[in-house]
């Protein structure tokens, strides 16, 4: 099992993104797995914690990634989940955490490590930057 996971959603060439509040970087929302908790009810949890309006539809897991931040040396281990269908306002829940929840273009914006890798695998050479 990962040790955190991560939703992944397109609307119209946009993709659900939020902005963590400690150091303004952009990430796919997610978060840690607790014990016994399974990979799905990890995200489904974050979701509505972070996200309480969003309605998620089925979620379809995409890929496991683990792996070494090439900086950090930390360890990545997250479930990367896909979603086709989401509904309701981006209303942010865990201010603490996150200050902003948008549509965005996925390039352009100053990510996290592993948005950046999910990005880069999900979305292929649409305008590098």
């Amino acid at each position: 099992m990962a040790k955190s996971s991560k939703l992944v959603v397109a609307r119209k060439g946009r993709v659900l993104m939020v902005r963590r509040k400690r150091d303004g970087l952009w990430m796919f929302p997610g978060g840690r797995r607790r014990a016994g908790e399974s990979d799905r009810s990890c995200l489904r949890r974050e979701i509505k914690e972070e996200l309480p309006k969003l309605k998620l539809g089925p979620l379809k897991l995409w890929k496991e990634v683990k792996a070494r931040k090439s900086r950090t040396g930390r360890r990545m281990s997250d479930a990367i989940f896909l979603a086709k269908k989401v509904s309701g306002r981006l209303k942010v829940g865990d201010k603490k955490e996150i200050d902003r929840a948008v549509w965005r273009k996925p390039r352009g914006a100053g990510l996290t490590p592993t948005s950046r890798y999910i990005r880069d695998k999900l979305f292929p050479g649409r305008g590098r930057r």
